[in-house]
């Protein structure tokens, strides 16, 4: 009869296994959830578990020793970006006024007698001032953009917004000798979208065209409600062209340019719930916007 309650014995610890099995991958599945959503909320909420499994208890709490680091890292990092934006904002607005004074300056130079190679110093200097006053530009533009995260957002027509933007800049156009081809469909092709945001981003990747362009664009607008924006653009390759989107980018042909203009861009066209792309192939750029339909 000892086999019989050997047998019981064995039926009753697996059985008791079992349970226990089940009630840790139950505290496991809770543990799981409850990271998840404290990873993706701001909230000062802890892991609290069911279970009553010392184990189990010790692990949802250096669980909670981490996620208080982790959002002391969080709230130093975002105080420490505020404090950045605001930085770069005071610094760039206080740097117009010695800009004016050299801009002023210098136009006071011109009217006085210049040698020839006084005539290329000055030349030189504007230059360079000229390129900072539009990085000082930028960079205030760019910090008010990153702060004010609000969209007013509307039903705007693309076909008209694309003909708005060409005819601000067609005056850049024709002075490079450029003449845009433009495909667009009869029917109106409209989209949820910021109107001011949008119309930056378009400027931007119009002023981004005209830097880089051997004389050449084609603007399409599709009727699913793509855009692509391509020119022909020598010395460039895919490396330089997956850097473009990123922040204080410059290829080295562009001296004028910031790069802060496509940034800018990016930035915008996510925040509207769009895609903005680049890609490079037979010498030719190409920048593809979409936005969703609704």
């Amino acid at each position: 009869m000892w086999w019989i309650c050997l047998c019981g014995l064995l039926v009753a610890v697996i059985i008791i296994l079992l349970i226990k099995i089940t009630l840790m991958k139950k505290s496991a599945r809770e543990i799981r959830e409850m990271l998840a959503q404290k990873l993706s909320s701001d909230t000062n909420t802890l892991i609290d578990i069911t279970s009553g499994d010392r184990d189990m208890r010790k692990l949802a709490e250096s669980l909670n020793i981490q996620l208080r680091q982790l959002r002391q890292e969080r709230h130093r990092f975002q105080q420490g970006d505020t404090e950045l934006k605001e930085a770069v904002t005071n610094i760039s607005h206080d740097l117009r006024t010695p800009l004016t004074a050299i801009f002023g300056y210098l136009d006071l130079l011109r009217r006085q007698p210049q040698s020839e190679t006084m005539q290329q110093y000055l030349s030189m200097i504007s230059n360079r001032a000229e390129v900072m006053k539009q990085l000082t530009d930028e960079l205030f533009r760019y910090s008010v953009i990153v702060s004010v995260q609000e969209t007013s957002m509307e039903r705007l027509c693309l076909n008209t917004l694309l003909e708005e933007s060409l005819a601000s800049y067609y005056g850049a156009i024709q002075q490079r000798h450029i003449t845009p081809e433009i495909t667009m469909p009869e029917v109106r092709i409209e989209r949820n979208l910021d109107k001011t945001a949008i119309m930056r981003v378009f400027g931007n990747i119009l002023s981004n065209a005209l830097k880089y362009s051997d004389g050449d664009l084609q603007i399409c607008l599709t009727e699913d409600g793509k855009m692509t924006f391509s020119n022909h653009a020598k010395g460039l390759d895919t490396i330089v062209v997956g850097r473009l989107f990123d922040r204080f980018y410059t290829v080295e042909s562009a001296r004028n340019a910031t790069g802060l203009g496509l940034s800018i861009a990016k930035l915008l066209t996510e925040r509207m719930g769009g895609s903005i792309q680049a890609s490079y192939q037979d010498e030719v750029l190409c920048l593809t916007i979409q936005f969703p339909g609704s």
